[in-house]
């Protein structure tokens, strides 16, 4: 039994059992197909859930009272865990984050790209004060470090004494339970930082038993020295270190994926815990400034170079743009065509007017973002189907681009249905029990007894991504219940109005 109807009949049954609160003391799910996590094939078993805990996975009877869910064949996964997320932006203003359950995403890693605004302690009390229906997890980012320390004069080199303020301030958010250090060497103020800067936190990282994640110094023509800065960190500290969304974005360097990973299988052969995350989209998006590593915005042959060889003019579509809000959905090759002129003198023009923006509204609100189109699908492919590679979304809540409601059904309609790359046990996996390796996370990932209840219930056939760049908050298709730590959040298409959703600690859960 297949389709609309089956997950009609599942949802019409759970609204029979009037589940006031989504909580049962006992609940055993039969009837699925339980892909747990690992990689191995599914297998036809129930699964009982006590309070927030999985407790017995096989052939089980109902216990006299336990709420029974007949699964009538949906695959059960653990629920999906989002290893590079944004969506904390707008600080779970709708906190039941439908566009995530919608996906079975139930854990969220934030402070990504070396930014962050607060502690992890304070992150951790005002989630506390106001939680959200899925679990956080969190990094603490190099630039949040780096303007602790040194304010709005971080355009150099940080001093020694600067450095070890930085440790400090790292070493208190590690103990509180932040994963590790995420940098984002291509932003400011990271891309002011000296790499020994770098490795001198990422050594308390890993004498804290944390991890490295890096949005690197580059991602495109100088994408082989960023990648070796990456692996000497993990080299010289033995820290476990993660590439962020790896991608070649280069049109020079395109189907050159195979070379990077054999590049990275040899690191990982001499004792070096390298790892990447990955999306499943051609198209990036970040801010106007990214493709100018020497930040002159003046630089007409450098506008020229990055619409050339790292873009298009047709291929950059803004985002957001606080100065002229009109310019959003339009490209950079549009707006020169209305206004009469080279496409990098546009790009110079709007970058200019961008800044001048800033300066005027010093509130530190966004300013601007752009989607570039930039990868080739055949490296796309090649980096998600690397054993060492987990996916994530890059996605916020609210943004132009659609990975933030479609990533986690996109791998699996492109990679398992459509092309067959991946077995759908593969595709979980990665969205899931190889992702909470990758970060550390315990008691999550898997579908094994002592583990928590974050599960998603879900048809393999119709579970797919709706969002596009036209309508990027469109929710994906065919999952039918979720659940975090035990409690139903998301059922009929909708969420439930609990919030059961956590700080997941490094070590701890």
């Amino acid at each position: 039994m297949r389709g609309a109807a089956m997950v009609r009949g599942l949802l019409a049954g759970l609204a029979a059992m009037a589940w006031i609160t989504g909580v049962a003391a006992s609940t055993l799910i039969t009837g699925s197909s339980v892909i747990d996590g690992s990689g191995t094939p599914p297998r036809r078993v129930s699964v009982r859930i006590d309070g927030d805990r999985i407790t017995a996975v096989g052939v089980l009877r109902p216990r006299k009272g336990e709420t029974v869910i007949a699964a009538n064949g949906l695959v059960l996964a653990p629920g999906f865990i989002d290893s590079h997320s944004h969506h904390d932006r707008g600080d779970y203003a709708d906190r039941a984050m439908p566009p995530l359950l919608a996906q079975g995403i139930t854990t969220i890693v934030v402070g990504q790209d070396g930014g962050g605004n607060s502690t992890f302690a304070d992150m951790t009390a005002k989630f506390a004060a106001r939680p959200a229906a899925i679990n956080v997890a969190a990094y603490t980012g190099h630039g949040f470090l780096r303007e602790r320390v040194m304010g709005s004069d971080y355009k150099r080199t940080a001093t020694p004494a600067e450095v070890q303020a930085m440790q400090a301030l790292l070493a208190s958010d590690l103990q509180a339970g932040s994963l590790g250090l995420s940098t984002g060497l291509e932003y400011d103020p990271g891309i002011y930082s000296s790499h020994d800067e770098v490795l001198a936190l990422a050594r308390t990282a890993a004498a804290a038993g944390g991890r490295y994640m890096s949005h690197m110094r580059n991602e495109d023509v100088s994408f082989d020295a960023a990648l070796g800065e990456l692996l000497d960190v993990g080299e010289k500290t033995g820290v476990p270190v993660q590439i962020s969304h790896i991608k070649l974005g280069v049109v020079d360097r395109w189907g050159g994926a195979g070379a990077v990973l054999a590049r990275l299988d040899a690191a990982r052969a001499r004792g070096i815990k390298v790892t990447a995350d990955v999306y499943p989209y051609e198209y990036w998006q970040s801010t106007l400034t990214v493709l100018f590593p020497k930040r002159d915005f003046t630089d007409l042959a450098a506008a020229r170079f990055a619409l050339t060889h790292l873009t298009t003019p047709a291929g950059m579509r803004l985002g957001f743009y606080a100065s002229d809000p009109t310019l959003v959905g339009q490209t950079i090759a549009e707006i020169a065509a209305r206004r009469g002129e080279e496409p990098a003198v546009t790009y110079l023009w709007l970058i200019q007017t961008a800044e001048a923006w800033r300066k005027a509204h010093p509130d530190g609100g966004p300013v601007e973002a752009v989607i570039g189109t930039a990868m080739d699908p055949r490296d796309i492919a090649e980096f998600i189907t690397w054993p060492h590679s987990n996916l994530c979304s890059d996605g916020m809540i609210g943004g132009r681009h659609p990975r933030g409601a479609g990533a986690f059904p996109r791998l699996v309609r492109q990679h398992v249905r459509e092309s067959g790359r991946l077995t759908l046990a593969e595709a979980v996996h990665k969205m899931s029990g190889l992702t909470a390796q990758h970060l550390g996370l315990k008691q999550r990932g898997l579908i094994r007894p002592g583990y928590k209840a974050d599960l998603v219930l879900f048809d393999p056939d119709r579970f797919t991504d709706r969002a596009t760049v036209e309508a990027p908050a469109a929710l994906a298709e065919g999952v039918a219940s979720v659940f975090v730590d035990g409690q139903i959040v998301f059922r009929d298409g909708k969420p439930t109005g609990l919030y059961p959703g956590r700080i997941l600690r490094r070590g701890v859960e």
